[in-house]
């Protein structure tokens, strides 16, 4: 068959192709579930466990509420050999750094492996990838991959497209059913077939990029604007506490100024605006351009948790003392623990010297033993500290009286709060009170 006869398969392909969606996380469950409204898919993710837990209608990311998980059309398998012959399958897997801050491109490669051996040229299938890259990956690592593992010949026998994810862990305004998606194929005909098929699940419209290296190079400057925001956000945080300053007073004074972008100052985690950067950075580097202002905010944020533990040590005029910290997952209302900062805040106050406590309504007490060392206790609301900070601004805490955050303190104690929660709460005299 010659490479345009098989563009034209790709058009001619219909809703009722099956679709396997590699990886069943934050980003690949809502998707799946989304697209299995109006087509055949299949959720595939190497964690049995995972798997289990999802058959029996349980979402540990609660992404995907129970009821809408159990009446789905949505299949899921940890079996790679179920998810063979597919028209469409669409890569979610993470795509984070390793200890010296470089891509780490191990599972996407894994996963690319692993589905070239279930293509059925017959099918010409399209490879959509949704993980965050550097413009390239697409076509230059995971095509040649996939030609080398299944002996198909791209553009002919198979074909790469790139739709970037923009999921935002416990968002519920900006779903994945509500969000503009950005579509991208190798040919006009593959850019169509996903037009069609993400047009199924967005009411929000379709966006055609020029090319796949364009749709890769829109995705991660996206969180990497974001994150040079902020950090200038957290620079001016520690310009003004020199002065004395309430950075949130001062910014509710600039945002009443109609072209003023209303960022906030923080910890900046999580496995999107504090590791795309470095994704963006490397290719810029492997080009032979040096990052500047990119590396320089990755540096304020990834610093930011020391600061704030040397701040609170410094208020306490050096004195040891014990410490509740009040959330340690790397966002609001979510339980994902993945890349917290909170968690340098903690190491830093206990080298410090601090005798630190953790509770968390949301985080898996295991996965926090697992991935950091850290043990949560659900019983700390029941004691009285020193200091306490309240770092995540979970909606339990944000919902917190005056007298319950009050018995959380010594008498002569500091109340912390990062992000302004009980700013309009009348504390007892005589209480330290901090802010960012």
């Amino acid at each position: 068959m010659s490479q345009s006869e098989a563009n034209a398969s790709v058009a001619r392909s219909t809703d009722e192709d099956r679709v396997v969606v590699v990886g069943l996380g934050y980003v690949g469950l809502p998707l799946a579930v989304a697209l299995a409204r109006s087509a055949a898919v299949i959720g595939f993710d190497i964690d049995a466990e995972r798997i289990a837990e999802l058959s029996r209608g349980q979402d540990r990311t609660r992404e995907v509420d129970e009821h809408a998980l159990r009446a789905s059309r949505l299949q899921v398998t940890s079996d790679a050999d179920a998810c063979a012959g597919a028209a469409i399958y669409i890569v979610t897997v993470p795509t984070p750094v390793d200890g010296s801050s470089r891509p780490d491109l191990r599972p996407l490669l894994a996963a690319t492996e692993t589905l070239a051996r279930l293509l059925d040229p017959a099918a010409r299938p399209i490879i959509v990838y949704e993980s965050t890259v550097y413009p390239g990956v697409t076509e230059d690592i995971c095509g040649p991959l996939i030609e080398r593992v299944s002996g198909l010949k791209r553009g002919v026998d198979f074909f790469l497209g790139y739709s970037p994810e923009r999921i935002n862990p416990g968002d519920r305004e900006h779903s994945v059913d509500r969000i503009v998606k950005v579509v991208a194929g190798e040919n006009d005909a593959v850019t169509e077939r996903l037009a069609a098929l993400y047009g199924n699940v967005t009411e929000a419209g379709i966006f055609r990029a020029k090319s796949i290296k364009t749709a890769e190079a829109a995705k991660v400057i996206e969180n990497a604007q974001r994150d040079i925001n902020i950090a200038f956000m957290n620079e001016i945080t520690q310009i003004f506490a020199k002065l004395g300053l309430s950075t949130l007073d001062v910014l509710e004074a600039a945002g009443t100024k109609w072209n003023f972008l209303k960022f906030r100052p923080g910890l900046v985690g999580g496995h999107c605006i504090g590791v795309d950067p470095y994704y963006l950075s490397h290719c810029a580097q492997s080009l032979g351009h040096l990052p500047r202002v990119i590396l320089a905010g990755r540096s304020i944020n990834d610093g930011m948790g020391t600061w704030v533990a040397d701040s609170l040590h410094s208020r306490r005029e050096s004195r040891i003392g014990s410490v509740l910290v009040l959330g340690v997952t790397f966002k609001e209302d979510v339980p994902d623990l993945r890349n917290s900062k909170v968690v340098d805040v903690v190491k830093r106050l206990r080298w410090l010297g601090h005798d630190v406590t953790l509770h968390d309504p949301l985080a898996d007490a295991g996965a926090a033993r697992e991935e950091y060392g850290l043990t949560l206790d659900a019983d700390a609301l029941d004691r009285r500290y020193d200091v306490v900070l309240a770092a995540v601004p979970h909606l339990s805490y944000r919902r917190m009286d005056a007298a319950t955050v009050a018995a959380l303190v010594e008498e002569d104690g500091l109340i912390a709060d990062l992000h302004g929660i009980w700013r309009g709460q009348a504390l007892p005299d005589g209480l330290q009170c901090w802010s960012l």
